[in-house]
């Protein structure tokens, strides 16, 4: 067997650990390299879940995390202490399956909390303090700090109270919590990754908002995550279908392939088309090659091993980036910085070298995945295809077109921001109802919930409300 100071493992546990690590090479009958170990690794998380593949790969990744700064070296030559951990918010319509993956990685996952947001409060979440009987006073950890090198999941992340979302913000960023009650001062580590849920405020996501508008929640808390995903309930036959087979499959306890029937073979002749497209050499998006490893793989890894190698990962791969995956990753952002394309200037992503920092913790985890000592462009490239989506569904409205100011901590979706610059070019300084009503129908905007529109205007702070007697005056916030 083999020890370490925080694990040990037997010699069939490392031979299984091995194997799946070189999976890849053993699957005779691909056609191409897929880097299979981190496939069957998000084939295997929450299986009961279909679909929904790109959202449990960031989970994997969350849950594997990225190179410290004190092993990798950067803390000694430059000074800063940037986080290895990567944080992910899943924001979908009620009964997307977000608390099963949540509790699926709270189970893989070496050192875990789970947390649901309608009964955590600021202290709970990071210290409180007690007395104790000799009457000095003591500290009591909260979940941040009880999932030091782990994971926290916060679920219901919308339903808890801004002043107690305000504990995250240093846990998440700094990766400690500080402390100054009762003439105690201190600092308690929380190296952790937190991968939260929530719900929109509306119980629907109203594409018509941005991610900002559609959470009851801080704007520099929402900054803080690299990836966000946006789960909608929208009626499609083929995955109808899947889904409900898979259900019926978990209530009959029968094998798989007797109850997706041809369908589940029409599906697989679908991917296996796709999947020639696609040479030898070449790499294959996720988003086909999830899928097919799902089809192909029909049986997920045990639980136990994912959560073992899982924890030797963290424990002992320390992947440093290559020249071939810091160029995909440099040109993915200078590409979001500053589009080639002169039309696209003005409507560039608002990216800054938060999001930088994270395709490198997340390329790394990527890495880790299939226990590599060096980053390579195949992880690169499969990170920016993460963080492509993840940019598409923050800035697609509600025509299904990508608006690229609805990002950020406080974008704002693209029918306000023209209403308020409306108003500001009508040249007046007060409004009455009757005013706000004809600039929306020069704006051909909708009648219908035209005063809850004004309404979130008010509560969002861009225009204020006063009363002239029984009359309601509106003036922009900025005058």
């Amino acid at each position: 067997s083999y020890s370490s100071n925080s694990a040990s493992y037997t010699s069939q546990q490392l031979q299984q650990i091995a194997n799946l690590a070189h999976a890849d090479h053993r699957m005779y009958s691909m056609p191409t390299r897929m880097a299979f170990p981190f496939d069957l690794l998000v084939r295997s998380l929450c299986p009961t879940i279909i679909g929904n593949d790109l959202v449990k790969a960031g989970i994997i990744l969350c849950l594997l995390g990225g190179t410290p700064p004190e092993v990798s070296g950067l803390e000694a030559r430059s000074g800063m202490t940037i986080r290895s951990n990567s944080h992910m918010l899943v924001v979908g319509d009620p009964g997307m399956g977000k608390s099963q993956m949540l509790l699926s990685a709270n189970q893989v996952a070496t050192r875990s909390v789970y947390v649901g947001g309608n009964t955590a409060s600021s202290t709970g979440l990071t210290v409180s303090m007690t007395k104790e009987a000799g009457g000095d006073m003591g500290i009591e950890a909260g979940a941040l700090v009880l999932a030091d090198r782990g994971v926290c999941c916060l679920d219901e992340l919308d339903k808890m109270p801004k002043s107690h979302q305000d504990g995250l913000l240093e846990a998440m960023e700094q990766q400690q919590v500080s402390i100054a009650k009762a003439g105690v001062v201190a600092s308690l580590p929380s190296r952790c990754s937190v991968i939260a849920a929530a719900n929109p405020k509306t119980g629907h996501y109203n594409m018509s908002k941005s991610v900002a508008e559609n959470l009851n929640m801080a704007g520099p808390l929402l900054s803080r995550f690299d990836l966000v995903f946006i789960l909608r309930d929208e009626a499609d036959t083929d995955r109808d279908r899947m889904i409900s087979s898979s259900i019926m499959e978990n209530f009959r306890n029968s094998d798989r392939a007797h109850v997706t029937g041809g369908d589940g073979e029409k599906n697989s002749g679908k991917l296996a088309d796709i999947l020639d497209q696609y040479g030898n050499f070449e790499r294959v998006p996720l988003k086909y090659r999830l899928p097919w490893v799902a089809d192909f793989q029909k049986q997920p890894l045990p639980m136990q091993q994912i959560k073992e190698y899982i924890a030797y990962a963290r424990e002992y791969c320390r992947p440093k980036m290559t020249t071939d995956a810091a160029n995909v990753l440099q040109d993915y952002f200078m590409k979001l910085r500053d589009p080639q394309n002169n039309d696209q200037k003005k409507d560039n992503v608002p990216i800054t070298t938060r999001q930088l920092e994270a395709l490198i913790r997340l390329s790394q985890a990527r890495a880790k995945a299939c226990l590599r000592p060096y980053v390579l462009r195949e992880d690169a490239e499969d990170v920016v295809e993460l963080m492509i989506e993840s940019v598409k569904q923050v800035h697609t409205d509600e025509s299904g077109k990508i608006d690229k100011t609805r990002g950020g901590a406080g974008g704002k979706s693209k029918k306000r921001r023209i209403f308020l610059e409306a108003m500001i070019n009508s040249g007046k300084t007060s409004f009455e109802l009757r005013d706000l009503q004809i600039i929306a129908e020069k704006l051909s905007f909708p009648i219908s919930g035209f005063k809850d529109f004004i309404e979130d205007l008010r509560e969002g702070g861009d225009i204020m409300r006063s009363n002239n007697g029984s009359t309601a005056i509106y003036t922009l916030s900025s005058f």
